[in-house]
């Protein structure tokens, strides 16, 4: 399994929200200039986030988008299931009626424990733990909190 740009750039935005706007909503312009992102790109991923409750705007000349939810209580799981969907190595049926060859299936407990342990992993990591564990490094000397882009 392998995430797209929606998934890594979606979850690189949803910590800099998480950093940045706290008591003041920041706009997807400073998030892409901060993040190195473009802005077109950001405004999509902001629709999915907006639309699964993880953000919400704030219009105006001082607007631009906050979490919807304390940092704490929203997983990288949730940013990452709100843009990427499903998150399962193998879609494997869980019932006879739906797979032909379940009964008889020996690797089916392969891929329930493979894709539990992604979920559980995702679900266990929160936006407030990546916030945390980015202290120090974020514009320091000019470096990015992140790697992946």
């Amino acid at each position: 399994m392998k995430l797209s740009t929606k998934g890594r750039y979606g979850l690189r935005a949803a910590v800099a929200l998480a950093m940045y706007a706290k008591d003041e909503p920041v706009s997807i312009s400073t998030i892409a200039a901060r993040e190195e992102l473009s802005e077109s790109y950001l405004e999509q991923l902001f629709a999915k986030l907006k639309k699964a409750g993880l953000v919400h705007s704030i219009r105006g000349t001082n607007g631009g988008y906050q979490l919807s939810r304390p940092a704490e209580d929203i997983s990288v799981g949730d940013v990452l299931r709100a843009l990427e969907g499903n998150m399962v190595i193998v879609d494997c049926p869980d019932s006879e009626s739906q797979c032909a060859k379940y009964s008889s299936c020996v690797t089916k407990y392969v891929w329930k424990r493979i894709n539990n342990s992604i979920n559980d992993t995702m679900d266990a990591i929160t936006l407030e733990e990546l916030v945390l564990n980015s202290d120090g490094m974020t514009e320091q000397k000019g470096q990015k909190a992140y790697c992946s882009k």
